[in-house]
This record gives structure tokens, C-alpha cells and sequence, in this order.
């Protein structure tokens, strides 16, 4: 560990600070008050299901896991086609990621009562309730991510040292533990989100559009598996989601420093490694400072509540920008100017992107007012206002990424057009660390997410313990602005998977070299010489593979990628869908046959509710979740490396597009309704509320079960691509 600079420190010492904070904002939580014995009480109902959901996902998934973990293995030990540290570093990312969304899960269970007993006082401290609980979350997951990624490296550099491949070595099998959390991410988010939609979808359609009552009635027997959800969908399946695409952004970025700085002198390729992990680092403390800023006032409208957590965010935004430079020339990095643009170019894609995701989900805003306005002449309209709209909010993403891919690239390169081998590879580092830059204050990005079902929890509590028609103004408020924050955390994910994905395009590569290295296959430049293919650049490898427009391998590989998209979120939604069918019918079926339950003198099963979620959920995530990592092992089977880089191109265009377009859909439709509810066009219990409704339920597994699961499915097939590099080249070639 010699080699190691002593401000490597600095990024171990950051996860302990991040995880220091998280408990000292969870210790905080807990010291208010949690509020009535009612309240207490259904608490405690959503906190027990949302446990025992949770257990059953995790003993699902480690059944999955110790048949992946025996797989690699295999190939590791008895093909000698893997690193033999693969098999630990997967385990690891997918323990890392579990109990990132486990404390992320559990806070929000504890606060969601809390901030409903806050916003009894004020609208200010219902806001710094629910919003340092879920700066939990975002603490643990980038505290979690850094002490990961630190202890993989301590290790992993004292095994291997010496040469220049050395940390190439360490950095693509570092990214083994990304498929890890990307795996555990998947199944997560997938089966959170048919449980959480299975259950809001069924309240609404009996509940509010059948029964005509409230949103959150306690007479709807769905309503707890419904907030049971939001824990399960919305904070642990989105905490392992983000963890996945934090680290997954630095791995890469690591694994390309590793290569394009290889042929450097000194030690400039251990500072090109450890480079996105410093500005990671430096990030976390940036966002301590951006959650201490969040504040309100009584009365604040809705622009007056995102400008509080805008000031936050924006802050720990520009000040990481700054920061990116002093770090970079601290480290005497190789064109630091250019490189810190790079950074630059991928904050300021999160942030136009986070701008945009607000403007067409925000009730702010007239597109999703001209969705509440579709509602007067019925549902269909709305559907179809919705999914125009959600097809237009992605022009301005697709834009902004395809700008910030260019401007990444050509600043970390020199503004170097040659296309030649280093300016090739110095390009793609720079791409991989505007990634990071979009991620590095994830601390507060994060924070912002996860309020939301903290905010929607506390609403609901409100509602069942009739805490009255102020205290539920409140929390009405904290919702519609979660609604909204919620869209932007998933545009801002959706972004940055597509930098990461690129950046694992190039992993992939270097991976791919080094297992021909290990069964000693050589490979052919384009001179025509044999060379050892550890040595071989883009362009040779490229000429090698024949990876042009002109093989039809590619072409194939590329639509069997855009297929993926619409297959995996044709298989969710189909799985929401049928979920939901059934708690629709048991919810009617207790409307039926439990006397009293719609007069209040009749007490629904609402346990029964929270198993069929629980038990639909299990077993429809099963197959989609597994899909994502049987599709590049067969096409790299079937068509080789050119049809798996053919594949992952065709899945990052489509699968980047298709989940911007499902998630602001969806939070424009949500939002629409709430529009409505607060007094226009009729207002709650219209017809045009109705409407609106309707248009939220088929948004909902848009926004919160297909199209956040999209961007893992994006960075796992690349994930599963680089762990399965030894098997293509056995036997796809």
C-alpha cells in the first residue's frame, strides 16, 4: 500500500462522516414526539408490514445471489475464465446495497409520524422533519458506497502491484461488486414497485373513484399496504437503486483512469483512479452543508417550497464545482482544467435535467395543468394529454446528455478529434467523470428523493388519525412537493445512468481484453501484427471484432438491446396490472361483506391487503429481474462481442429514452390530480377529479415501478457483460 497517496484517506474518512450524520439525524428523528396513540398505532402497522415485506425479498434474493456467487465461482476457480476475488466483491455490492435501502427503509417507518406530529406545529418543522429523515438515507448510501469501494481497494492494491496493469486489474474486478448492487437493486426496486402499485392502484380505483372517499380513509382496507408500499417501493427499492448508480459511476471511471493514464509517467495513473473517488468524497461534505440550508416558511406556496430545497441542492452544486478544480490540480492531474470541466458538464446535465423533469411534472407549470384540463371531457383525454406530454419532456434530457457526452469528452481530451487511442480513451474518462460530477452530492440529491414518501406517510397518518383540515393542508403540501422532488431524483438517476453506461461501454472493453490475456488469446492490430491483448488499443480492438454498422452481429445485438427496454417494462407493467386486479377484488370484496366498514362502525383486514402485495410482489419479480441478466449471457453466446457492445448501445438509447418518457409521465399525471384536488376544476369528488385519478393510476407503475427500474436494467446488462467477458470470449469469440 505504499504506492497509496496519503490523501486517499480522505475518502474513508468521508464514509465515516456520512454515516456519522446519518445516525445523528436518525437519533434526532426519534427524539420527537411520535403523536397520538392512533397515530402511534398505525405507525406501527406500516412499520410491522413493511418489515415483513422486506425479509421475504432479502431470503428471495439470497437464494439468487449464492446461485450467482457459485456460478462465478466456477468460472473463476475451475475455467480460470474469472479474477478469484469476483465471487466476494459481488456478494459484498449486494450487501451493501440491501442495507442501504434496509436503514433508508427503517428511518422513513419512524418519521412518517413524526413529520404528520410536526406539521401539528408548523409547516417549517414538518419540513425539517421528513427531509433530515430522509437525509438518512442519502448519507448511508453514499457512506455505505465509499467505505465499499475504499475497503476493495486497500485490498484488492495489496494483492496486486507493480506494473501498470495492476490497477487495471483491481478497477474492473472492483466492478464485479457494482453488478452486485446493481442484482439486489434490480429485484428491489421491481418488486417494491409492483407492491407499492399493486396497492395504490387498487385504493384509488375502489376507494376514491367507487366508494367516493378520501384518499387515506381508514375505511379503505387497501390503505395500509398502500403507505406500507411507499417504504418498500419508494425508499428501499430507491436507496439500493441510487446506491447501484453511485458507485457504478465511480467504479468505471476508476477502471477507465486505470487504462487511458496506463503508458503515464510517475504516479498519475493511482491519482487517475482515485481522482472520481476524491471528488465523491469531497461531496459528501458539500451536501451536509446543502441539508443544513433547507428551511421554510409558514404558509409557503409550492415555488416557495422548491426554492428551499433548490437552494440546498444548487449550493452543494456549485460549490463541488469549485471544489473539482482545487482537487484536480492538488492531484497534478494531466489537463486537470479540461477534466474539471468534465465534471462541470455533467453537474450542470443533472441540474438542466432536474429544471426540466420539475417543468413538465410540476402542477406549477402548465403542462401538467393542461393534463388537469384534459380531465373535463373525461379519463381518456388525460391518458392521452399524459402520455403526449411524457413524450415530449424527452427531448430536452436526451439533448442535454448527448451535449454533456461531447462536451465531456472532448474537454478531458483536449478538444482532440484524431479519434486515436489515447484521445479515445482520455475522452471516455471524461465522460465517466461527469458521471460522477452528476452524482458526487448525491448526500442531498437523495435527500430530496426520499422525503417524498416520508411526506405521503405522514399525509396518510394525518388522514387516518383526523388530525384535522390545517395539519393535512400541511402535509398536502410536503406531498405535492414530494411528487415532484421524487420526479426529479428519478430524471437525475435516469441521467446519470446513461454517463455511467457509456463509461462501462468502455469497461467492458479493457475486460474483455484481459480475459483473451488469461486464456492466452493474442489479438491482431490493424497493421496486422499479433499482439498480446492486454496491448491492444480501441481501434484495434474495434478492427478486431469487427464492431461497425456494417456487421449485422451489431445490428442485431442493438435491437435486441431496444427490445429489452420494452420487454422488461411490458413484463412490470403486466405484473402491476395483475397485482392490482387483485386487490381491486378484495377490496371490493370487503366493501361487500364487512358490514360498517364505509358508515365507520366496521373495521376492514387490512393485513390481508398487505399479503397480497407482499405475495404478489415475490413472484412477479422474479422473471423480469432475471431476464436482465440471462440476455447478454446468451446474445454474448450466440453473437459474440460485437453483438453484447451492439446490445448494450441499443439498450442505453432506448431504455434512457423510454424511462424519461414513463417517469415524467407519470409525475405529471399525479401531479394533474393533485391540481385538481386543491380547488380546481371542480375540485375533490368531481368528475374531473375522476378523471385524474384514472390518469394517476396508469401512471403510477410508469413512474415508480418500469421506468426507475429501466436505468438498473441499463447498467446491469453492461454490469453482467464485464463479469461475463470470460465466457463471450470462450465462446462467442
Amino acid at each position: 500500500m505504499d504506492n497509496i497517496p496519503m490523501v486517499f484517506w480522505l475518502i474513508p474518512i468521508a464514509s465515516v462522516c456520512a454515516l456519522g450524520m446519518a445516525w445523528f439525524f436518525f437519533r434526532n428523528m426519534m427524539k420527537e414526539e411520535e403523536g397520538t396513540p392512533r397515530m402511534v398505532e398505525i405507525a406501527e402497522y406500516v412499520r410491522s408490514g413493511a418489515m415483513a415485506y422486506l425479509r421475504q425479498q432479502y431470503k428471495i434474493v439470497l437464494i439468487v445471489f449464492i446461485v450467482l456467487a457459485g456460478i462465478f465461482a466456477v468460472m473463476a476457480y475451475g475455467f480460470n475464465a474469472q479474477n478469484p476475488w469476483v465471487p466476494f466483491a459481488f456478494l459484498t455490492g449486494g450487501f451493501f446495497s440491501g442495507l442501504a435501502g434496509f436503514f433508508g427503509m427503517k428511518t422513513a417507518t419512524y418519521a412518517s409520524a413524526r413529520t404528520a406530529n410536526a406539521a401539528q406545529h408548523s409547516l417549517d418543522k414538518g419540513l425539517k422533519v421528513a427531509f433530515r429523515s430522509g437525509a438518512v438515507m442519502g448519507l448511508v448510501v453514499v457512506g455505505l458506497g465509499l467505505l465499499d469501494i475504499a475497503l476493495w481497494f486497500l485490498v484488492l492494491t495489496h494483492f496486486y502491484h507493480g506494473d501498470q496493469t495492476a490497477l487495471i486489474t483491481v478497477t474492473t474486478t472492483m466492478l464485479t461488486f457494482g453488478m452486485g448492487a446493481s442484482t439486489q437493486a434490480l429485484f428491489a426496486r421491481v418488486g417494491g414497485g409492483i407492491y407499492t402499485k399493486a396497492a395504490d392502484v387498487g385504493a384509488d380505483l375502489v376507494g376514491k373513484v367507487e366508494a367516493n372517499i378520501p384518499e387515506d380513509d381508514p375505511r379503505n382496507p387497501a390503505t395500509i399496504a398502500d403507505n406500507v408500499g411507499d417504504n418498500v417501493g419508494d425508499v428501499a427499492g430507491m436507496g439500493a437503486d441510487l446506491y447501484e448508480s453511485y458507485c457504478g459511476s465511480i467504479l468505471s471511471t476508476a477502471a477507465l483512469g486505470a487504462t487511458a493514464f496506463a503508458a503515464s509517467a510517475g504516479d498519475m495513473q493511482m491519482r487517475a483512479v482515485i481522482a472520481p473517488m476524491l471528488i465523491a468524497a469531497v461531496g459528501v461534505f458539500l451536501s451536509l452543508l446543502g441539508i443544513y440550508m433547507v428551511r421554510t416558511k409558514e404558509g409557503a406556496s409550492m415555488k416557495d417550497l422548491l426554492h428551499s430545497l433548490g437552494l440546498g441542492t444548487n449550493t452543494a452544486a456549485v460549490l463541488i464545482a469549485v471544489a473539482t478544480f482545487v482537487i484536480l490540480y492538488l492531484l497534478k492531474m494531466d489537463n486537470w482544467v479540461g477534466i474539471s470541466f468534465s465534471v462541470i458538464s455533467g453537474l450542470a446535465a443533472g441540474v438542466i435535467i432536474g429544471q426540466a423533469t420539475e417543468y413538465y411534472t410540476s402542477q406549477s407549470y402548465r403542462p401538467t395543468q393542461e393534463i388537469s384540463k384534459a380531465s373535463k371531457t373525461g379519463s381518456a383525454t388525460v391518458i392521452i394529454k399524459g402520455i403526449g406530454t411524457g413524450m415530449i419532456s424527452t427531448c430536452v434530457p436526451v439533448l442535454t446528455i448527448s451535449v454533456a457526452i461531447m462536451m465531456s469528452y472532448l474537454c478531458a481530451n483536449g478538444f482532440d478529434m484524431s479519434m486515436s487511442a489515447h484521445s479515445i480513451q482520455t475522452g471516455l474518462y471524461g465522460i465517466g467523470i461527469a458521471a460522477v460530477g452528476m452524482l458526487s452530492t448525491l448526500g442531498i440529491t437523495l435527500a430530496t428523493d426520499a422525503y417524498g414518501p416520508i411526506a405521503d406517510n405522514a399525509g396518510g397518518n394525518a388522514e387516518m388519525s383526523e388530525l384535522g383540515e390545517e395539519v393535512r393542508h400541511r402535509t398536502d403540501a410536503l406531498d405535492a412537493l414530494g411528487n415532484t422532488t421524487a420526479a426529479t431524483g428519478k430524471g437525475f438517476a435516469i441521467g446519470s445512468a446513461a454517463l455511467t453506461a457509456l463509461a462501462l461501454l468502455a469497461s467492458y472493453i479493457e475486460e474483455v481484453k484481459i480475459a483473451m490475456h488469461r486464456v492466452g488469446e493474442t489479438m491482431t492490430n490493424v497493421a496486422g501484427q499479433t499482439i498480446d491483448a492486454t496491448n491492444a488499443s480501441i481501434p484495434d480492438f474495434m478492427n478486431y471484432f469487427q464492431v461497425n454498422l456494417m456487421n449485422p452481429k451489431v445490428l442485431v445485438g442493438a435491437f435486441i438491446g431496444a427490445m429489452a427496454a420494452f420487454l422488461f417494462c411490458g413484463l412490470t407493467m403486466g405484473a402491476v396490472g395483475r397485482a392490482a386486479a387483485r386487490m381491486v377484488e378484495e377490496v371490493r370484496r370487503q366493501f361487500r361483506e364487512i358490514k360498517g366498514i364505509l358508515e365507520g362502525t366496521g373495521t376492514p383486514d387490512y393485513g390481508r391487503c398487505v399479503e397480497i402485495s407482499t405475495l404478489s410482489a415475490q413472484k412477479e419479480m422474479i422473471f423480469p429481474s432475471l431476464l436482465a441478466i440471462i440476455i447478454p449471457i446468451v446474445v454474448g453466446a450466440v453473437l459474440g462481442v460485437a453483438g453484447v457492445l451492439g446490445l448494450l448501445v441499443g439498450g442505453l438509447a432506448a431504455g434512457f429514452t423510454l424511462a424519461v418518457f414513463m417517469a415524467n409521465a407519470g409525475g405529471a399525471w399525479d401531479n394533474a390530480k393533485k391540481y385538481v384536488e386543491e380547488g380546481n376544476f371542480g375540485g375533490k369528488g368531481s368528475d374531473c377529479h375522476k378523471a385524474t385519478i384514472v390518469g394517476d393510476t396508469v401512471g403510477d407503475p410508469f413512474k415508480d415501478t418500469s421506468g426507475p427500474s429501466l436505468n438498473i436494467l441499463i447498467k446491469l446488462m453492461s454490469m453482467v457483460s464485464i463479469v461475463m467477458a470470460g465466457l463471450t470470449v470462450a465462446f462467442g469469440g
